[in-house]
């Protein structure tokens, strides 16, 4: 029956045919059902391509995603947004995606617009790390879930916590076909007169066929006639890794029990009309497979619906749908016990008869033209979610006629307009500098890292390493040797306003001395540099200011990238290392994996320290936590629709308070950039380098108010993001902000050969 839907258009995001899969197989039947039954909804498919060139798809097939490339799924992502999509239906197996756990596919959610059906064919109760992290993102990013069993729907509630009123029980799709006696078909299989027991579905190890094997001989001894058909090619994932071994296997023991002129082994996959006559062909349907977290079987829901009469182990989907006297139950790897019930079930007709008239009962429920209306419920309510769910101007900041920049050009302008000889200024109205705020040394250490990354760009200019002397000059005219300690302010007509700065300025003065000491090992001011280091150290073992800690701690490991013998920077380490734990240990609980009771300002840095400290030692315990700091980090970072949304200062964020949405910070974006770009050097993982991305794509206007901070024509960057507009000043903080996590993303992605381009461009279709 044909129905109206207000859904308009769907995308459909899996394997799809002709790819030999049960996922293609289920995204194909499930887009040709609600396309036959909703025809006034236009639906398209985007499929994962395992293999280099792409498949011969329909003319349904809208875009290809390559499954081991990152900036595909983000072009997919921009693709679907662009495309007036109403609703996107995602097939999810572990398997299908790219990256650890298929985490490639969240960096497609990350940038839907759209709402999104996720349909979960597994659902784990015991994932490993990657699985559940992955696994929560997805559920977190998808505004309906679906499963096909019972047991699924319980696992989601009681192991991933996810609501009730989000999940959608709806049964694996069948072919509605005609109930006939299994002798209709036989003659065409060249089996008529004889018993027939059935298997079909991809071959691979873990379908247990060698236990069936070998209960043929107790079978045989009683129905001699019996003809065991394995349908099924070899699953191209077994087949790249193994060849043919295990078919070779299961060949080899049908000999060795004499049963080879009882077995048929059709090595294809076949299309659904010749499936069904197969089907249709077995008097006793069988799958033993080994693994008891199975939560959805096609190729069960296949013969069940057909009306067969069942063998099966007790995985899960078996478990619940062959209940009540609707199929037969065997304990996993029993030869016996599948002899026993298969010998049972053909002496008996009248039972096997009962349980096929059962299970065609119970499968009209299952045709896809009823799964396919049961989706189009959850596609519409889907809807009608997504509709409550403010985008802001997101979207359109995301459309192809507004796109920022693909890849910013390197523009130093603004940095040389806030630079002159004594240092940079510290605020700007509007474009200019303001010269009444004169400088400090937080901004002049910054500009000193920034400097010394960018000469090792291939693109910087000669000038830059001007720049660096004339910063390295002004931290060398702050410190003051008699208290060890740097001034902050000075003022335009070059008064210290000071006696001396707070512990944070000084952090970053070690910071940045450090960087110039371990990355310009011939730059003019060197030995300058490390001297003042060297005097500037020690004062930091008195300090109380965690930041100032990780600040130094961050220096002392660029400084030791080309001084490792000095025993005064190791010393040091290892004591701030170990206050920064101490309070990590002392605060930290579950739901707050933090260093102190809120958030405030300069996060990351932070768990960076910790990260960078910890690998460099070989301490495991100070690695660890700086990792776990940071994935938290991440996570209270991230808003609903995917962007960073760094902690405001506009109140900032206590324990069990209120969090301060606004205003948002530049230097929190390029803090997250570093401290993520960090992580991923120690683990090569590449979600980090994914999150360090998506910080990275907030300064271009991914972001809540798809607002750019980035002023590509004058190379600074607006000051800040309000509720409600962009602070239009350009001061030095925010555009060293944006040049370091510029310079810190193009160094990574010169050195990591295969990373993505920066820019908001890699979520963009080309």
């Amino acid at each position: 029956m044909k129905t109206a839907s207000s859904t308009r258009t769907i995308a459909f995001v899996g394997d799809y045919l002709p790819r030999k899969c049960g996922i293609a197989t289920f995204t194909s039947d499930l887009l040709g059902a609600v396309a036959e039954r909703h025809p006034q909804s236009r639906c398209f498919a985007v499929p994962v391509n395992d293999i280099e060139g792409c498949y011969r798809y329909p003319d349904v097939v809208r875009f290809e995603i390559e499954e081991q490339d990152l900036a595909s799924y983000r072009r997919a992502a921009d693709f679907l947004n662009t495309s007036d999509v109403d609703t996107v239906s995602v097939q999810h197996e572990f398997g299908i995606f790219g990256g650890p756990a298929g985490s490639h596919l969240l960096a497609l959610l990350r940038g839907l617009t759209a709402p999104v059906v996720t349909t979960l064919h597994t659902v784990l109760r015991a994932p490993n790390a990657d699985q559940r992290r992955v696994m929560e993102e997805l559920l977190a990013r998808s505004t309906r879930v679906v499963v096909m069993t019972e047991r699924g729907q319980s696992i989601l509630q009681e192991v991933y916590q996810v609501p009730a009123a989000k999940i959608d029980l709806i049964p694996h799709g069948i072919p509605d076909v005609p109930f006939f006696a299994p002798d209709y078909y036989k003659d065409q299989f060249g089996v008529a007169g004889k018993k027939v027991l059935l298997t079909f579905g991809l071959l691979s190890p873990n379908k247990g066929i060698e236990h069936v094997l070998n209960a043929l001989p107790d079978v045989v001894a009683e129905f001699p006639d019996l003809v065991y058909i394995l349908l099924g090619a070899t699953h191209p994932n077994e087949l790249r890794t193994r060849g043919e071994a295990y078919r070779l296997s299961l060949e080899a023991i049908a000999r060795e029990n004499q049963v080879e002129n009882n077995v048929i082994f059709h090595n294809r996959f076949v299309e659904l009309k010749e499936l069904t006559e197969f089907i249709g062909a077995a008097d006793l349907y069988i799958t033993p497979y080994l693994d008891e977290g199975q939560i959805t079987s096609g190729t069960l829901a296949y013969a069940f619906g057909a009306g067969k009469a069942v063998i099966s182990t007790p995985y899960w989907h078996a478990a619940e749908l062959l209940r009540d006297q609707r199929g037969v139950l065997v304990p996993f790897a029993d030869p016996k016990a599948i002899a026993r019930e298969v010998s049972g079930l053909l002496r008996d007709e009248v039972r096997r008869n009962a349980m096929s008239d059962n299970a065609y009962k119970l499968g009209r429920e299952m045709v896809w033209s009823n799964t396919a209306r049961l989706y189009m419920r959850s596609f519409e309510a889907a809807r009608r979610q997504g509709e409550s769910v403010p985008r802001k101007s997101v979207a359109a900041a995301r459309e192809l006629g507004h796109r920022p920049h693909e890849s910013p050009e390197l523009n130093l302008d603004h940095l040389y307009r806030m630079t002159d000889s004594t240092g940079i200024f510290q605020h700007a109205s509007f474009t200019a500098p303001n010269l009444s705020e004169g400088y400090c040394t937080d901004d002049n250490a910054r500009a000193l890292i920034l400097a010394v990354l960018l000469g090792q760009l291939e693109e910087a200019p000669k000038r830059v390493r001007a720049l660096a002397t004339t910063y390295a000059a002004f931290l060398k005219g702050a410190f003051n040797p008699k208290t060890t300690r740097f001034h902050n302010f000075l003022s335009i007509d070059r008064r210290w306003l000071d006696e001396r700065g707070s512990e944070d300025s000084h952090g970053r003065a070690i910071w940045a001395l450090g960087t110039a000491v371990g990355r310009s090992p011939h730059w003019s001011s060197q030995v300058m540099a490390e001297r003042l280091f060297a005097q500037a150290l020690p004062s930091v073992m008195d300090f109380t200011s965690p930041r100032a800690w990780a600040f130094s701690l961050i220096g002392i490991h660029e400084y030791l990238r080309r001084m490792k013998g000095d025993r005064l920077a190791f010393d040091v380490r290892e004591e701030l290392t170990g206050r920064l734990v101490a309070i990590f240990d002392k605060v930290a609980q579950p739901g707050w994996s933090w260093f102190e009771e809120g958030l405030t300002y300069d996060n990351a840095k932070l768990a960076h320290a910790l990260i960078v400290s910890g690998r460099a030692t070989g301490q495991g315990r100070v690695y660890e936590r700086g990792m776990k700091a940071l994935r938290w980090l991440v996570g209270v970072q991230t808003s609903q629709q995917g962007q960073l949304r760094p902690i405001g200062s506009n109140g900032f964020y206590k324990r069990n308070g209120a969090r301060a949405d606004f205003d948002q910070q530049p230097i929190e974006a390029q803090t997250t950039v570093s401290a993520c770009l960090a992580a991923y050097r120690t683990t090569a993982d590449p979600w980090w380098y994914e999150q360090a991305q998506r910080a990275f794509d907030w300064f271009l206007g991914w972001n809540d108010l798809g607002l750019e901070l980035y002023a590509a024509q004058t190379g600074g960057c607006r000051d800040g993001l309000h509720a409600d507009r962009s602070n239009e000043n350009q001061g030095a903080e925010s555009m060293l902000a944006f040049l370091l996590s510029f310079a810190e993303m193009r160094l990574t992605q010169n050195v990591a050969n295969g990373v993505p381009r920066i820019g908001l461009a890699a979520h963009i279709a080309q």
